[in-house]
């Protein structure tokens, strides 16, 4: 997906989740809709443009992961998570 795709927004129950996870640093197994893996931990939600992003510390980088490319992501004290658009 490009970045110009019209933005989806995702589940309200995902997105607290998410923010549950970005509360405690939780470091996520993220599972991309473009198939990539992602592990990272979870720092911020941002909005820009009209687009929500999940913010990660990958490697000691920080990364912005748009919320509607998430397909799903794990951790083991929230279990696995499969987003859905809202």
């Amino acid at each position: 997906m490009s970045t110009n795709d019209e933005y989806q927004p995702i589940n309200c129950d995902d997105y607290d989740n998410l923010e549950l996870a970005c509360q405690h640093h939780l470091v996520l197994t993220l599972k991309l809709r473009g198939g990539d893996v992602v592990e990272g931990k979870a720092n911020d939600l941002i909005s820009r443009k009209h687009v929500e992003y999940l913010i990660i510390e990958e490697a000691g980088n920080q990364r912005e992961l748009r919320l509607d490319h998430i397909a799903s992501f794990s951790h083991p004290e929230i279990g696995t998570v499969v987003v859905s658009a809202s």
